[in-house]
């Protein structure tokens, strides 16, 4: 999709200096129906990302079709990411967006490859693959297609409620490979969600996608990441969402304590220094040392939020130790075999013991992986990297994971 005649000067001296200096830039782009975004489409090189062999990110391959996000998410993990074109983590990360235009054309190609072995891939691990910009460059459907076509599974985690429209090819490409779909939903106060996620869908509309996708034949997990200190963590609130996820239909809940890094905590202190200063030592006394809740937080955080997940049904769904989410139907995992004997080996031979026992995912091994990376959890909800030097006090929790595939690691202070 493109819009005539509504090009930028992209060279401008002045201005994005690190995108005038790629060479695979084709143009900027305003349109008055996104108000303030600028869309830099780019001629991508390459679609699957692998994930580095000593990573500790649950999957071995990504697709990201967009860089940046209208979301606006101030607790955005993937904020830094946009630093490495001299983009902003604030304001730019969210009005400054990269379009892979050829993406799918590029992913058809690497998927034809002798050398693919079909292994899982994750999207909406970086930025959100069905974000506002989804509605008018529809590249979804082609890398739905794509992967499909080539008996490859995988999984989409969004906030998009233009999930929605895809859902008929979904629905299509499970009955040909695993397809294991996700909600994130961190936010169940629809005032604080507009302060704090201005840009998404709200959480009714979020919930409605839920349900139709149930609707569609699938298992859905909600990620309830991040769960705010003070704000989104008492047990009415925690209480009443597990309620409406569960009526939304869906099949499992995992949930992660907000995580503040570099450019992330700048922003959200920002935020917060504005709407709600009241907490700010509170904050302070959370996060002034680094990056993490400290571990009497979480270790509170999980008595309180494990129960009512168990009370409310959303526990006892089978979850891939892949991804994190509902493992796949057997149905999907059959129809696979028929087509990909390695698409089949992608469907495990049962349920798996992927949470430890405070709701932490549990890595075992990356498909394709010649040894597990990470081993269990310790009893804060915390990951252990498996052997090699170094390895003692090596953690991560689940947002540390995702945090790792976009590259940061630096400590933070700033309350």
């Amino acid at each position: 999709m493109r819009w005539n005649g509504q090009t930028l000067e992209a060279e401008a001296p002045d201005a994005l200096p690190g995108l005038a200096r790629m060479s695979n830039l084709i143009r900027s782009v305003r349109t008055p129906e996104f108000d303030g975004i600028v869309f830099h489409e780019i001629a991508a090189k390459s679609a699957l990302n692998k994930v580095g062999a000593n990573s500790v990110v649950p999957f071995t391959w990504t697709i990201n079709p967009y860089r940046g996000c209208s979301h606006a998410c101030v607790y955005c993990f993937a904020r830094p990411s946009h630093e490495y074109l001299e983009l902003d983590a604030g304001r730019d990360f969210d009005s400054q967006l990269i379009v892979k235009a050829n993406i799918v054309d590029v992913l058809r190609r690497e998927l034809s490859r002798a050398s693919w072995t079909r292994e899982h891939v994750a999207l909406g691990t970086n930025t959100d693959p069905y974000q506002r910009a989804e509605g008018r460059y529809r590249l979804m459907p082609g890398i739905i297609a794509a992967l499909a076509d080539s008996g490859t599974p995988f999984s989409i985690l969004t906030k998009g409620s233009l999930l929605r429209r895809d859902l008929p090819l979904l629905a299509d490409a499970a009955t040909r490979v695993p397809v294991d779909l996700a909600m994130s939903i961190a936010i169940f106060d629809d005032d604080l969600q507009q302060t704090i996620e201005p840009g998404t869908p709200t959480t009714a509309a979020r919930l409605a996608t839920v349900s139709a996708a149930a609707e569609a034949g699938f298992d859905v997990t909600v990620f309830m990441m991040p769960i705010l200190p003070f704000l989104t963590d008492s047990e009415a609130h925690l209480d009443s969402a597990l309620g409406r996820i569960k009526a939304a239909g869906a099949t499992a809940v995992t949930y992660s304590a907000l995580h503040l890094r570099p450019g992330v905590k700048e922003w959200y202190a920002r935020w917060l220094n504005t709407y709600r200063p009241d907490l700010t030592p509170r904050y302070r006394a959370l996060y002034g040392d680094g990056a993490y809740a400290p571990k009497h937080y979480r270790r509170t955080l999980a008595a309180r939020i494990k129960p009512l997940i168990r009370a409310h049904g959303l526990d006892r769904a089978p979850l891939d130790e892949n991804t994190g989410g509902v493992a796949s139907s057997t149905s999907s995992c059959v129809a696979a075999s028929a087509s990909s004997p390695a698409s089949a080996s992608s469907c495990g031979s049962g349920p798996s013991e992927a949470r430890d026992r405070d709701g932490e995912w549990r890595r075992v091994r990356a498909v394709g992986a010649a040894e597990p990376v990470v081993r269990g959890a310790d009893a804060d909800g915390t990951m252990g990297r498996a052997g090699g030097a170094g390895a003692a006090g090596s953690r991560a929790n689940l947002v540390e994971l995702e945090l790792a595939r976009a590259g940061i690691s630096a400590p933070a202070t700033l309350f």
